[in-house]
């Protein structure tokens, strides 16, 4: 019989959809689930990136250029000039999600065997992504008791040797929420440069920052104009997770001209998609004043429902629309099957994702989960209610 690669075998599971199947059998029962297990926003995607779709006039589906439409490039440069990122269409990608954008910078700045050094917890997608291009995770545990805050920029220097290529954060934070300070993103600037390393930024939840706080980006530092490459999306920002329109960016050519290389080997991101994107390029501010709004209200909600549970800590998140709990059980994954497969109140129950995922160290994290705060208030304070209950019913 035929055998599947090694690098197929290595490839791991997504703990955010591994317990689909448990939660399909449980809807099957006639279960009512709160769904706190993946960042699928609820927000209404603006108005104008459906219509431009709708009223697309196009006879012929046809390629875009490799690099995405020019115009919608352009259009972009403009919106990053306005966050302090100063970027021409030159260099700029759009890709087939932020997903490709980060296979593509895997790609053009390391070879397989090569490191990348990155802060964890991390969105559990990045092991995939390092394992599809051979390239080896080297975590650097950040804590629950700082709020997952930067480790100490001595904890990466034990960490670079002449394998490692660059250092990976995302910012905010998924799964944490963690917002990056001005400082902290000052000092892996100094790193990257000190050991010629490259630094990639995922700020595809830039807006979401909270408490009035500010995002800083990679790209606004000078002096490392050819280290660092940015990764974005659409998906959260304009609540269009299904487009599957993102963007790489860097002022480095030579990186560029590779990931070109890339994206030309896949021809085209999606066109309607892209016309998409474009649109929603036009959205008004009062619509992202409205979005943090709302889920700074849900925060505040979770967090405050969270810390009320006994034997229940959270880590306060200043970004993104996630946090991570610790709750009082010794395997968190168990539990969330649990809640699935037999637990239910008035025949409701929740869905958590376990956050040992997202932990690249074996046996780190298993008491705790992620909780993305995507539900409407009304329905995250229910599913407080059911987390409360299956928490003491729950025997492990």
């Amino acid at each position: 019989m035929p055998k599947i690669s090694n690098k197929g075998r290595a490839m791991p599971e997504s703990p955010i959809r591994k317990l689909v199947p448990y939660a399909e059998a449980a809807i099957k029962k006639g279960r009512v689930i709160y769904q706190l297990n993946i960042g699928q926003p609820d927000i209404k995607t603006p108005a104008k990136a459906l219509a431009a779709v709708k009223n697309a006039d196009i006879e012929v589906l046809s390629y875009s250029h490799s690099a995405g439409f020019e115009s919608y490039r352009n259009k972009l440069a403009t919106y990053y000039k306005k966050h302090d990122i100063n970027v021409s269409l030159e260099d700029l990608i759009i890709t087939t999600g932020g997903s490709e954008a980060l296979l593509f910078t895997m790609g053009s700045i390391c070879d397989v065997g090569d490191e990348v050094i990155i802060p964890e917890p991390f969105y559990a997608n990045y092991n995939g992504f390092a394992t599809s291009s051979g390239v080896t995770v080297v975590p650097v545990k950040s804590k629950f008791e700082d709020g997952f805050a930067l480790p100490p920029i001595s904890e990466f220097e034990k960490l670079v040797t002449p394998k490692t290529k660059a250092i990976l954060i995302c910012n905010p934070g998924n799964p944490t929420g963690y917002l990056y300070t001005q400082e902290e993103i000052q000092q892996l600037a100094e790193i990257v440069k000190k050991h010629d390393l490259f630094i990639v930024a995922d700020e595809v939840y830039r807006e979401f920052a909270y408490e009035g706080a500010k995002h800083y980006s990679i790209m606004s530092v000078p002096g490392i104009e050819q280290n660092a490459i940015m990764i974005d999306s659409v998906s959260k920002r304009y609540s269009m997770c299904g487009a599957r329109i993102g963007c790489m960016a860097s002022k480095n050519k030579e990186v560029m001209s590779t990931a070109m290389k890339f994206a030309q080997a896949r021809l085209s991101p999606p066109t309607f998609a892209q016309i998409a994107s474009e649109a929603a390029l036009d959205t008004p501010q009062e619509y992202f004043d409205e979005v943090i709004e709302e889920y700074s209200s849900r925060r505040n909600t979770l967090v405050k429902g969270l810390e009320k549970i006994d034997g229940v800590r959270v880590a306060n998140p200043k970004g993104a629309f996630y946090c991570i709990a610790e709750l009082p059980v010794k395997d968190a994954e168990d539990f969330a099957k649990w809640l699935l497969e037999s637990f239910q109140l008035d025949n409701e129950t929740i869905m958590v994702a376990p956050a040992a995922g997202f932990y690249s160290t074996p046996n780190t994290g298993l008491n705790q989960v992620r909780i993305a705060y995507v539900l409407k208030e009304e329905n995250l304070l229910r599913a407080l209610e059911i987390l409360k209950a299956a928490l003491k019913e729950y025997k492990g």
